[in-house]
């Protein structure tokens, strides 16, 4: 036990002193908004299938935008059997800016999300030269979208996302999603997404403004059509085309609540095996990795001797407080902090279901559609 905890410990120095800081939280939109020289037409494009609880407060957020600039809402209708389309035109009072489109299923290759954008595209006008993929449970702060282009317009960006503050109503809600956006942080560190010099690349799905003419360079939508990780996909191919930048926000906010303990793990198990590349070898290594980082050091710390429990105390320790300050974005207690292995624990369980639900042909379900089988 002695030497796993002191590999733990070493991991978590080299966590906390080096790998970008991602632990900081402090990659934020919160910097001044500076007016570029114009201000582009935008088209924002919201995919969305039976989402009627919540499809009335994204579309008023995104009407209420105070942008200076053009801006038209697409509304692609994903197949919806609860009235979604119509709940959309009772909040948009009329506004002529939002439009809705009747999307149809996705041709072989394409993911359901992946092609209500790409229908949204197609049946929208092409002149704006920024494009805004907003998810539908995601309502926004009236500034988004000016502070979203000016940023953009200003650092010549080719896509500009921001991690939406996700719902933390319940009890499950607040012990599992601020880990989560951590460990998202811990993958890919946002300092070196935003670093143009840095290969690392990643961006939020929520929430993602991107330049129309980076993305025709890219190949369009068609190029990452089966990625289930989709925004991760995006971020991708943006980098290759210029600068990205992926920022934590309160202005985007998740208004779906999660639903317990049941749902977070399902929406765990959605993708955790398309991270891994549906390969059994990095299954097996990732739990074993999570066992050593997060398991042993409480372990060792309460059931060692010695060095070994030392050397457990310092790992919990330094996890403990790395986890703080995601903590207090979060507006959470700092003593989730010592749970943090606790959590990782339903963490690793989820990536396993992630597993066995695509070797029994259900993987990446989502709202009745599985697939996850497009990447394997």
């Amino acid at each position: 036990m002695t030497i796993a905890a002191g590999l733990s410990l070493a991991i978590w120095l080299y966590l906390v002193l080096g790998h970008a800081r991602f632990w900081r939280a402090d990659q934020t939109d919160t910097a001044p908004i500076v007016a570029p020289a114009a201000w582009p037409a935008v088209l924002a494009v919201v995919p969305a299938r039976d989402e009627a609880p919540v499809i009335g407060r994204a579309v008023a957020s995104l009407l209420a935008q105070d942008y200076p600039g053009a801006l038209t809402v697409v509304l692609v209708d994903d197949g919806s059997r609860d009235g979604t389309a119509d709940f959309a035109r009772e909040a948009a009072a009329g506004d002529p800016r939002l439009q809705i489109v009747a999307g149809s299923a996705p041709p072989a290759g394409w993911t359901g999300k992946l092609w209500a954008l790409e229908n949204g595209l197609r049946q929208s006008s092409k002149g704006a030269p920024w494009l805004w993929f907003s998810d539908a449970d995601i309502a926004h702060a009236p500034d988004t979208l000016r502070m979203l282009v000016a940023r953009g317009e200003n650092e010549g960006l080719a896509l500009h996302s921001s991690m939406a503050l996700l719902e933390t109503g319940g009890f499950a809600e607040r012990a599992l999603i601020p880990a989560f956006v951590f460990f998202f942080q811990m993958l890919y560190p946002f300092a070196r997404v935003n670093d143009p010099a840095d290969r690392m690349a990643a961006a939020a799905g929520g929430c993602m403004l991107i330049r129309r003419s980076a993305l025709k360079g890219a190949g369009g939508l068609a190029t990452i059509a089966s990625a289930i990780i989709d925004d991760c996909a995006m971020g991708v191919a943006m980098k290759g085309q210029g600068p990205v930048r992926l920022a934590l926000t309160h202005r985007s906010r998740s208004i779906r609540p999660y639903g317990g303990w049941g749902a977070i793990g399902a929406m765990i198990a959605r993708s955790a095996y398309a991270q891994l590349r549906y390969s059994r070898a990095l299954l097996v290594g990732t739990l074993l990795g999570l066992a050593l980082v997060y398991l042993v050091p409480p372990a060792a710390a309460l059931f060692g001797h010695g060095l070994a429990r030392a050397f457990g105390l310092g790992a919990w320790g330094l996890m403990t407080v790395a986890f703080q300050p995601m903590l207090h974005f979060y507006r959470r207690s700092p003593l989730w902090g010592v749970a943090l292995p606790a959590i990782a624990l339903f963490y690793s369980g989820a990536t396993f279901a992630s597993a066995w639900a695509h070797w029994r042909g259900r993987g990446g379900m989502w709202k009745g559609r599985a697939q996850a089988q497009l990447g394997a």
